[in-house]
C-alpha cells in the first residue's frame, strides 16, 4: 500500500485509502476566475487587487469547508486557479484537474484530495450520438409541429473523473458541469435579426431567453444520457456537481434526475438510474428552507446542485454512504459588489457523507 498519512479524521495511503469512513463534496462557481489583465467577454478583465482579492477570498472558502472533492465552474485559466492553490497551501493536499483551461474558454475543473484520484479525468464537450431530438409525427399529440433541434455539444465542457474512497469499493464517477444559463441568447448580430431589424426588435429578449432554455434543455438531456449508459444496470456510485442553471424542480433538473421517488408510505427507497438532490434530503431535515444559491433582480433561486445516485441516498437498500447533511455558503450574496471583495456571485454548495451501507 505505501506511506499513509493521516489527514483531518482520515487516513490516506500513496496508491489506496483505508477505512475512510466520512468525506464531503462541494461546488464551487469561480466567477469568471482568470488572469489579471486578460480581456473576458470582449471586456477588460480583472485589475491585479481585484484578482489578489478573489485569490484571497477564495482560499479562505476553500480552507474553510476542506472538502475531499471540489467542482468548480468558470474558470478561464489554469494558473488562475493554481494561485489560488498556492495562497492557501493546498499543493501538497489537493490534485488539480484543470488541464483545459489555457484562456481561450470557460471550462470546469476540480480539486481532489491526494490518494483519492483515480485513472485520468476527462473533458466532453460533444453530446452522445445517442442524443437526437427530432419528432415529425408524435402519434400522442399529433396536432404537434414538427421539431428538431441541431445542438451538438456542450456550451462548457462536461469534466468526469473517478474517486476511490475505499479499497473494498469500486470507485465513484464523479461529473462535474456547468449548463446554459438563464441569460438570454443575443440575436441581434444575426443575419435574420439585421434583415428586419424592426420586426423582431420587440421581441430578441424573448427570442433570445428561448434558444438559452432550449440550449439548456439539451444539455441537460446530453448529461442525463450520459449518465444512464454509467448507471442503468450497475450499481456504479455517481455524484453530480455544479451550476445547472434552474430550480430543484425546474424541467432540466426533472430530466437531469428522472425524477425519482422518495421515501412515501410502503414505497421502497432507490433506483437504478435515478439521482436525488441533497436539496430535497436536506429540506428533509429542516423545519423550514431556506436554501438559495445565487440572487438576481432581488430574486433568490437555487441553481447550483449536488446529485447522488442511489448508493448515497439514505433509504435504499444499495446505500453505501449515508447523507450527513448540506451546508451553504450564501452570506457573501448580501454584498453585491464581488469584483472589490473578490467574493463570487453565487452559493457555495458543500454535502457531507458517512460510510453506512444499509
Amino acid at each position: 500500500m505505501g506511506s499513509c498519512s493521516l489527514v483531518w479524521w482520515k487516513t490516506y495511503c500513496q496508491g489506496g485509502l483505508v477505512n475512510l469512513d466520512s468525506f464531503s463534496v462541494a461546488t464551487v462557481n469561480l466567477y469568471n476566475l482568470n488572469l489579471p489583465g486578460r480581456p473576458m467577454y470582449g471586456r477588460p478583465g480583472w485589475s491585479e487587487s481585484e484578482y489578489a482579492a478573489k485569490v484571497d477570498w477564495l482560499s479562505q472558502q476553500l480552507r474553510r469547508i476542506s472538502a475531499d472533492v471540489v467542482g468548480f465552474q468558470e474558470l478561464w485559466h489554469r494558473d488562475a486557479l493554481s494561485r489560488v492553490m498556492e495562497a492557501g497551501g493546498f499543493d501538497e493536499e489537493y490534485d488539480l484537474l484543470a488541464e483545459p483551461a489555457s484562456g481561450g474558454e470557460i471550462t470546469c475543473a476540480a480539486i481532489v484530495r491526494k490518494g483519492l484520484l483515480t485513472g485520468e479525468p476527462s473533458w466532453i464537450a460533444a453530446f452522445p450520438d445517442t442524443v437526437r431530438l427530432e419528432s415529425s409525427d408524435d402519434p400522442a399529440d399529433p396536432q404537434a409541429p414538427a421539431v428538431a433541434v441541431q445542438i451538438k455539444g456542450f456550451s462548457r465542457p462536461v469534466l468526469r473523473f473517478q474517486v476511490s474512497l475505499r479499497d473494498d469499493l469500486e470507485p465513484v464517477h464523479v461529473y462535474v458541469a456547468h449548463l446554459k444559463s438563464k441569460l438570454p441568447t443575443r440575436v441581434d448580430k444575426e443575419p435574420w435579426y439585421e434583415a428586419d431589424q424592426d420586426k423582431y426588435r420587440a421581441h430578441a429578449g424573448t427570442l433570445g431567453a428561448g434558444i438559452a432554455t432550449i440550449r439548456r434543455t439539451a444539455e441537460a438531456v446530453a448529461l442525463r444520457a450520459m449518465l444512464t449508459d454509467v448507471m442503468r444496470g450497475t450499481d456504479a456510485p455517481v455524484l453530480v456537481l455544479g451550476d445547472l442553471n434552474d430550480g430543484q424542480h425546474s424541467n432540466t433538473m426533472n430530466i437531469l434526475t428522472g425524477q425519482p421517488r422518495y421515501l412515501s408510505g410502503r414505497h421502497p427507497g432507490g433506483t437504478d438510474v435515478g439521482l436525488y438532490t441533497a436539496q430535497t434530503l436536506q429540506e428533509y431535515r429542516d423545519t423550514r428552507d431556506v436554501y438559495y444559491t445565487h440572487v438576481h433582480q432581488e430574486m433568490r433561486e437555487s441553481l447550483d446542485h449536488i446529485l447522488l445516485s442511489e448508493q448515497f441516498y439514505d433509504h435504499s437498500a444499495d446505500r453505501l454512504w449515508l447523507f450527513d447533511g448540506l451546508v451553504i455558503n450564501n452570506d457573501h450574496l448580501n454584498y453585491p459588489d464581488h469584483r472589490a471583495t473578490g467574493s463570487g456571485d453565487h452559493g457555495i454548495v458543500q454535502v457531507r457523507f458517512s460510510y453506512d451501507p444499509a
